[in-house]
């Protein structure tokens, strides 16, 4: 929950919040700890969150999904996976209605909505999307996995980097170099080169590496993937050929409001535990929360966060109207994941020692939330965006 009551639930989301808090208890919080040692979320939670209809709240309801086009119900789950410290869990289950969801309710045609969605809102498949390379991680231009056409389908070779969920993933949505005619110079001629593939678990030359050794998140672990003359039939084209890169850059937007959500949401978390925490641990004869400098430090805390929630509530209003436009998605993305950074630096000093021990969740939070500023498009890069557009002609 928020540090006050928000204007941006109404009862109907806080029923549901009453739902998925059980849940969490039941599913989540005995589990996690032993899904970030093995570096795998156990495939039984996935059926018990689809039971849940916790799969897809944003999917069409007749192939399974929640059927709901109001994106708080997703703001509800990632609240309350933060206030247990479930990171690895949010980039999982947002895996789905944020980044791959989207891409395949809007650009899928039917047969591929029934044929990946329904199952994954069951529960049975997961997935993933893969765009970063190892020469290309934020320069998606950069990208040289490519697809050649045939008379059959398409041919794809490469290899993908920092893959999240990719080592388990039944499907995977990859983005892809669709060669056409070069320069002079050898420089492709076309706006966007690019074009969106579902490469399937099994598929002759497909390899998903093993897990990489990450500091933090590490039940949702991220690897490398590659293509050695992988045969795509033509239904595997996700979307319109050739338009690749539009369709990335018209739904990043989405994933980096939802990392800017968790990290308000786990800034929140952050500083309720440290309140506690200091609220009932005494050194020198008192209170380490009767000291001058504790209660600054706490007052720093609660006003950055509660005038950032204030903010990126109003993102949340936007996405749902439709209206969020991609500086704005940047601008809470780099905000919040930076903020939570300084949060948490503060957080774990004020646990002392206790902050450094792997038991407590702030200490498993401050190596789990590294990674915020870095992936969906770094800090730099979101500050690019939003400069591009301050200095375009007016």
């Amino acid at each position: 929950m928020p540090l006050q009551p928000s204007t941006l639930f109404d009862d109907e989301h806080e029923e549901f919040r009453a739902a998925v808090r059980t849940f969490v208890e039941k599913e989540v919080v005995p589990h996690a700890a032993e899904w970030d040692t093995a570096q795998h979320i156990d495939p039984s939670f996935w059926l018990a969150a689809a039971r849940q209809r916790l799969l897809g709240l944003l999917g069409p309801a007749d192939l399974g999904g929640g059927g709901s086009e109001d994106w708080r119900f997703r703001c509800v789950v990632t609240d309350e996976l933060a206030r247990v410290g479930a990171s690895s869990v949010n980039v999982a289950l947002g895996g789905l209605d944020d980044l791959v969801g989207p891409y395949l309710i809007d650009l899928g045609t039917r047969e591929q909505q029934e044929r990946w969605l329904t199952p994954l809102y069951a529960g049975q498949k997961t997935s993933a999307i893969a765009m970063t390379e190892s020469g290309a991680g934020s320069d998606l231009r950069g990208i040289r996995t490519t697809a050649v056409r045939t008379e059959a389908g398409w041919i794809l070779n490469g290899n993908k980097t920092f893959i999240t969920g990719g080592s388990t993933a039944d499907l995977v949505i990859v983005a892809a170099r669709t060669p056409g005619a070069d320069d002079a110079e050898g420089r492709d001629r076309r706006r966007d080169p690019f074009t969106l593939f579902v490469v399937e678990a099994g598929m002759v030359g497909f390899t998903q590496g093993a897990p990489f050794d990450s500091v933090g998140q590490r039940g949702d672990t991220v690897t490398d993937l590659y293509f050695d003359d992988v045969f795509l039939p033509p239904e595997n084209v996700l979307g319109i050929e050739d338009r690749g890169f539009a369709h990335l850059m018209e739904r990043l937007p989405m994933e980096r409001l939802s990392i800017a959500y968790y990290a308000v949401a786990a800034a929140e978390a952050a500083f309720g535990w440290t309140l506690d925490f200091v609220s009932n641990r005494s050194a020198f004869g008192q209170r380490i929360a009767d000291f001058q400098a504790t209660r600054f430090t706490l007052a720093e805390i609660d006003t950055e966060v509660r005038v950032t929630r204030a903010y990126v509530d109003g993102c949340v209003r936007a996405i749902n109207a439709g209206t969020l436009t991609a500086e704005d998605a940047a601008r809470a993305k780099w905000w919040t994941t930076e903020l939570l950074q300084r949060v948490l630096g503060r957080c774990v000093q004020l646990h002392g020692g206790y902050g450094y021990m792997r038991e407590y969740p702030i200490a498993r939070l401050f190596v789990d939330a590294r990674v915020h500023t870095i992936y969906g498009g770094t800090t730099e890069i979101m500050k690019e965006v939003i400069g591009r557009e301050l200095l375009k002609p007016r």
